[in-house]
């Protein structure tokens, strides 16, 4: 396709070779045309605009590609995944990366490499700097550690059984903390930290689960990370839980929020869940709740991990109802749209952050933000991510529009989306559980990722072939 700043001059020229081409179809080879169409029209051919993929070095192309027809396959990901749980949740030492060389080794060959930033700030570094020369504008950056819970299974509060936690646990809450404020000097202004509160340990899930107020240890830790990140101009996510926490972590979010949003850009976002049935309910209560309140509003909005997890009675039906469902409430943002019940109440400051590897709810998003700018209309502001080491061809297109805006114009940083790559960071045995939950989400997405394999594959006989 052609840029849309070709010059009149050229599509005339182009017009001219199209009829020439059509008068010599039925006596020339296809050769033999070219050849006399240029000889009979001299035209200087301007360099066609470069395929948004070209931005990928051939390297992560090839694995890419590789990992992505894997995972496309149904006899793969059957067998991949069983492995990935066994090495993820078997407590013997020779399944353990960190203590079987071995392992480590190919795991770091086969996935890790590919989808995690690092086991150190120096590989984290090098990974960061890598994802922005592609073009990102940033990175999420979150600490892999993690808990996943059994719906049925009890939580032990402590050692003894206790409801007065033991040492051991206030001292989890202080290493999460660290390792946050760790992750968060490894990234810069504008980047994002990715906060996982099930992190901090048992006074965190507890808490969570009981719905109850935030342990001030935990209110502690949190303010020290957000007052960091506000000092180096980062922001920060809470990421999604499973609904046995999801519920307490909203009520923490919401008093986060209350007490560091205070300016016009929110500092601070919780996620939702697109494929839950009470998300677009979710979301009123949080616009309402910042319209009352006076406080910015972040959400980042994403599809859903937890379906393996989760009551599947809470989870729309079909996949159709979810991308309606995420559809639904980025639009409800993008329009700054209060719930029938808020009043009189007028929209809260806010911003959106859509996590998505879905390619036809990023163009309605575009297409409803900039149709909202160009009519002088408020809207929110808006900016997309992926996960590391997938969606590569969504990712690229949208930095490409990205760049194309900005050379356009000098005032396009408002009116075209920024793009940011996520990512995990962490020893492979502590990122095996993110890296699970990853596959699992593929699971049930075989056409999407196939579609990834497609333009992939297209990218790489583009370069064969010259």
């Amino acid at each position: 396709m052609l840029p849309q700043s070709t010059s009149l001059h050229f599509r005339a020229n182009l017009c001219v070779l199209q009829v020439q081409a059509t008068v010599f179809r039925r006596h020339r080879s296809a050769k033999q045309r070219f050849h006399n169409a240029a000889v009979a029209t001299p035209v200087v051919k301007p360099s066609l605009e470069v395929p948004s993929m070209a931005r990928l070095p051939t390297k992560l192309l090839l694995r890419s590609l590789l990992l992505t027809s894997l995972m496309s396959s149904k006899l793969f990901l059957k067998p991949a995944l069983a492995v990935l749980n066994v090495v993820t949740n078997s407590k013997s030492m020779i399944m353990n990366p960190d203590r079987n060389r071995i392992l480590d080794k190919i795991l770091r060959w086969t996935v890790y490499d590919h989808f995690c930033a690092g086991t150190n700030r120096a590989e984290v570094s090098k990974k960061v700097a890598d994802i922005k020369k592609i073009g990102y504008q940033g990175v999420i950056l979150g600490y892999s550690k993690e808990v996943v819970l059994d719906p049925n299974e009890k939580l032990a509060r402590d050692e003894s059984g206790s409801t007065t936690y033991s040492d051991k646990c206030y001292e989890m809450v202080e290493e999460w903390k660290n390792g946050n404020l760790d992750t968060l000097s490894m990234i810069g202004p504008g980047d994002y930290l990715a906060v996982k509160l099930t992190g901090a340990g048992p006074i965190a899930v507890d808490g969570m689960v009981k719905r109850g107020a935030i342990s001030k240890v935990i209110v502690k830790a949190m303010d020290e990370i957000c007052t960091a990140a506000q000092a180096q101009r980062s922001r920060l996510w809470l990421d999604a839980e499973q609904q046995v926490l999801q519920h307490g972590l909203d009520n923490w979010a919401i008093e986060i929020m209350r007490k560091h949003n205070r300016s016009e850009t929110p500092l601070v976002y919780n996620t939702i869940q697109g494929y839950l049935k009470a998300s677009k309910a979710n979301l009123d209560r949080h616009i309402t709740l910042a319209a009352q309140e006076g406080w910015s509003l972040g959400i980042k909005l994403v599809r859903g991990a937890y379906i393996e997890h989760e009551t599947r009675s809470l989870i729309h039906d079909t996949k159709e109802e979810t991308d309606q469902s995420y559809d639904l409430i980025a639009d409800t943002m993008l329009c700054r749209r209060m719930p029938e019940s808020a009043g009189s109440l007028k929209f809260p400051n806010a911003a959106l952050f859509l996590a998505t590897h879905n390619a036809a709810s990023a163009a309605k998003a575009i297409s409803t933000y900039q149709t909202r700018l160009l009519a002088r209309k408020p809207t929110v502001m808006l900016e997309f991510g992926q996960l590391q080491g997938m969606a590569d061809e969504l990712g690229c297109e949208l930095v490409h529009r990205y760049e194309r805006a900005m050379k356009e114009s000098a005032a396009a940083d408002m009116s075209v989306p920024r793009v940011f790559k996520c990512m995990a960071w962490g020893s492979v045995t502590e990122c095996m559980q993110y890296l699970h939950r990853r596959a699992i989400e593929n699971k049930g997405a075989v056409e999407r990722t196939q579609h990834m394999v497609t333009a992939l594959r297209q990218e790489l006989w583009r370069r064969i072939v010259g």
